[in-house]
């Protein structure tokens, strides 16, 4: 199967308020694929058509080559989801909740090899009241993967994480990749979808305003590079080359913008090494799946 996931023209509306207005995706099997945008923007709505447990007003959706409003069991013995919040009996261990849920499904992911991929080994007879919040979200993952699905839906899966818990449930990610799972994330850290997805869409007002790889969309409609430094008080002048592209802020940093940044760059520390001056903190940076984020959705939302 080489596409996990096609939507076009995908609608729903509550009432009078357009949810969703006919958005297009597409997720290539066996790879990380992550929703972007603010809330109320469609997110959830869409998600859920995905999932099978909302229906849609119009357009064509196929999951693991299932219609999801009609796939019923055959559908989801084939799908795993991450929710927000779960509810778990807290008198289990680890290793029984697991076993619990393995129970549900026809062809179950060995126990030992679940709780491997999610990293509670040490975990494995410890009851759920006495993990920690990270390691309770690694069961969470755990319980979807169970039934040892194709596809793995995760919503906002790092959400109130600590720095490290969130690098180690990116590297849980990471391993479900490569063991060929597809993966739906939904998340409102960019730099969780730079590091993780394959591919990213950025939806707003119901609407999926960009779609392409995080260092494509990086580039989109802000392709030019910064790059920023301080000069020695005094120093008026910059090469005539650069003056028009260069802008000084109240902090006293000038900024260069340029589509062309090793012309720039050379034509820049040729001048300073001439003059002897030492260009004091610079960097060179492109836009970030943030900045490129932010651009584009403008405060934009809707009705989820």
């Amino acid at each position: 199967m080489s596409s996990a996931i096609e939507v076009h023209g995908l609608f729903k509306s509550y009432d009078d308020v357009q949810a969703v207005r006919g958005i297009d995706l597409s997720v290539p099997a066996g790879e990380v694929f992550a929703l972007l945008g603010p809330n109320g923007a469609g997110k959830t709505t869409t998600v859920e058509i995905l999932e099978g447990y909302r229906d849609r007003d119009g357009g064509d959706v196929s999951v693991l080559g299932y219609d999801p409003a009609k796939g019923g069991r055959a559908l989801k013995s084939n799908i795993g989801i991450v929710l927000q919040s779960t509810g778990i009996d807290p008198f289990l261990t680890v290793a029984e909740t697991i076993e619990l849920y393995r129970g549900f499904y026809p062809h179950p992911r060995p126990l030992h090899e679940v709780i491997e991929v999610v990293g509670l080994r040490g975990k494995r007879d410890v009851r759920v009241l006495k993990l920690s919040g990270g390691q309770q979200r690694r069961l969470d993952v755990a319980i979807a993967l169970a039934g040892d699905p194709a596809l793995l839906f995760l919503d906002e899966p790092t959400t109130g994480f600590d720095p490290a818990a969130r690098r180690g449930a990116w590297e849980i990610v990471k391993n479900l990749a490569s063991l060929g799972k597809t993966i739906f994330l939904t998340t409102h850290y960019m730099d969780e979808a730079q590091y993780l997805a394959h591919d990213v869409a950025i939806i707003a007002d119901g609407r999926i305003l960009a779609q392409g790889p995080p260092s494509s969309l990086a580039g989109r409609d802000t392709a030019a590079t910064t790059i920023r430094f301080l000069l020695t008080p005094g120093v008026l002048e910059l090469p005539e080359g650069l003056r028009a592209a260069a802008a000084t802020g109240e902090d006293g940093f000038v900024t260069i913008t340029t589509e062309d940044p090793t012309r720039a760059l050379h034509e820049l520390t040729g001048w300073a090494l001439e003059r002897g001056e030492a260009l004091s903190a610079l960097e060179v940076s492109r836009p970030s799946l943030e900045d490129v984020y932010l651009q584009i959705t403008g405060g934009a939302g809707g009705t989820e």
